[in-house]
């Protein structure tokens, strides 16, 4: 007996072709810090490892805040191709590109009062702070590489170009491997080291995207869409999803952002332990966000396309396929706590006590691929004004009075149901908008046939 898949599902090996490369991609990123994390553990001095985890929190904000290039780029080359409008695919990258370059320069020109600013904000003892100022000052030059990379792969992620994605992902994360271990582990560059390594290793990757670019656009079409790249009215519109989206990434690494400060007042060991539960918090969340980023993709090509009635088994299955994943960490973790977070420290110390809060990645990791998942859908239909009133609600009303009452107790438990309550938050009211874009998508169809 043959199963024959149901056609509202036909996208499904689709889905999951696009998908795997997305994850690599997305996790470019935050394995860059787990592997600086991984060879600074193993140092005899916990500074080092407490001073990155702390550095990490700025290049979180500054780098996961400004996702918003990537997620922006995705959705209106998503549309572009369902409609198979070859300029506008082609506009997408270069107005999204010129735009990252321009904020990619001026954190390399702003970076030492973005340093100052962010270690005044951030609580650490000097030789913590002095050892995540040298990561700083190294990772910081490779600012416009990353912000370009989040274009490119956005871009290419949206044509389907799979292969180009993967081989920009394994050339940046395997070059930062070898660099780290040159030099952390033979140079002994410590934290300096690292951060530049994960900088070396970004223009590497952003030069495989580069070689791509050139490969995959067809040069009669340059001239013209160069001349158009300065549309005002086009770049206005671009800029208000952008703006959009910005605040979705503002809120949520300002929750984390919070969260890693708050842990710091608590002590050096409760920093640490709570840094290295976020690494595995992290590590799941940018893997279902590039699942998130096929929903994107996919819910962009189908509204482009007109075939607007695969959209909700579209969003079934990548709410399930995030949910499995983002448990799958979680279990892990919690069944073998020695082995995972063994690797990422030696301190005894710090693994001592980490046992009574891995309990959290359970409903953290679930909720949050929820979440991920309603916000890729939003964002592939380019519904901006809706996604930034739900992560405004869900910080000002999910995390805020927790993160407030965790520090006043000074209770870590507390802290972690804060992040839990803001991924819950935005579940509520982003579910409570679905069914208004379901009805909205069946009346564009009523419209698109012919009448009898």
């Amino acid at each position: 007996m043959t199963f024959v898949v149901p056609k509202q599902y036909s996208f499904l090996p689709r889905f999951y072709r696009l998908a795997s490369v997305s994850v690599l991609s997305n996790m470019m990123v935050p394995l860059a810090g787990l592997v600086d994390i991984a060879f600074l553990g193993h140092l005899a001095d916990i500074r080092h490892l407490a001073g990155v985890i702390l550095a990490t929190i700025l290049f979180d904000y500054l780098y996961r805040v400004l996702k918003f290039l990537r997620s922006s780029t995705n959705a209106l080359t998503a549309q572009a191709v369902g409609l198979d409008d070859a300029k506008a695919i082609l506009l997408a990258g270069l107005r999204s590109g010129l735009i990252a370059l321009v904020i990619g320069l001026l954190i390399v020109l702003l970076q030492y009062p973005l340093q100052k600013i962010g270690f005044t904000i951030l609580s650490g003892s000097p030789d913590i702070e002095a050892s995540g100022i040298d990561y700083f000052s190294g990772r910081i030059w490779g600012a416009p590489a990353v912000l370009l990379n989040f274009v490119l792969i956005g871009w290419f992620l949206g044509r389907e170009m799979n292969g180009v994605v993967l081989l920009i992902s394994l050339v940046g994360n395997g070059s930062n491997v070898l660099l780290d271990y040159l030099m952390i582990v033979r140079w002994g560059w410590e934290s300096m080291g690292a951060g530049l390594a994960t900088a070396i290793s970004q223009y590497l990757a952003l030069a495989i995207g580069l070689i791509g670019v050139c490969f995959s656009i067809p040069r009669t079409a340059l001239p013209t869409a160069l001349q158009e790249v300065f549309d005002w009215a086009a770049l206005k519109d671009a800029v208000a999803l952008k703006s959009n989206i910005l605040v979705r990434f503002l809120a949520l690494i300002s929750a984390y952002a919070i969260f890693t400060n708050l842990s710091a007042a608590m002590g050096t060991i409760v920093l640490a332990e709570n840094g290295l539960l976020l690494q595995i918090a992290l590590l799941s969340q940018f893997t279902i966000q590039g699942v998130g980023m096929t929903t994107q993709t996919l819910t962009g090509n189908f509204q482009g396309k007109g075939t607007t009635e695969q959209m909700l088994p579209l969003l079934n299955v990548s709410i399930l396929t995030s949910l499995l994943i983002a448990l799958a960490f979680a279990t892990v973790s919690l069944i073998f706590p020695d082995t995972v977070f063994g690797l990422l420290t030696n301190h005894t110390e710090v693994n001592k006590h980490i046992t009574s809060y891995i309990i959290w990645l359970l409903p953290l990791l679930g909720f949050t691929a929820i979440a991920f998942m309603l916000e890729g859908y939003f964002i592939g239909l380019k519904e901006g004004v809706i996604l930034r009133n739900a992560v405004l609600l869900a910080f000002g009303l999910g995390f805020t009075p927790l993160a407030v009452a965790a520090w006043y107790f000074h209770n870590n438990h507390l802290l972690w149901m804060a992040l839990v309550s803001y991924m819950m938050t935005i579940i509520v009211v982003l579910g409570l908008k679905l069914p208004r874009t379901f009805d909205s998508q069946n009346l564009q169809n009523q419209e698109l046939m012919p009448s009898s």
